[in-house]
């Protein structure tokens, strides 16, 4: 079946990147090789249809990742991000 999204297009200089792996490691995995290259908000994880791992992460493609950042740091939320319609 085909899944065809229907919420709004992030804002304008970031993504919203969609994991989908067989393990919450793996998906982590990915997201942190994304933190490396751009600046990332909080990720949010989902059990998926098939006992999958669904991470979903906004990341800012205007402003390159600088500096390792805290882990406390990386996690917070950009202002006006949040749960998605197709999340619960």
């Amino acid at each position: 079946m085909k899944y065809i999204e229907t919420q709004t297009l992030p804002s304008l200089g970031y993504a919203e990147v969609r994991i989908i792996a067989h393990t919450p490691e793996a998906a982590r995995a990915v997201a942190e090789a994304l933190r490396g290259c751009f600046v990332g908000a909080e990720q949010r994880s989902y059990p998926g249809f098939d006992g999958d791992t669904r991470l979903h992460l906004t990341v800012d493609t205007a402003t390159p990742a600088g500096p390792a950042r805290s882990w406390p740091a990386a996690s917070r939320s950009p202002v006006g991000t949040g749960a998605h319609s197709d999340e619960t």
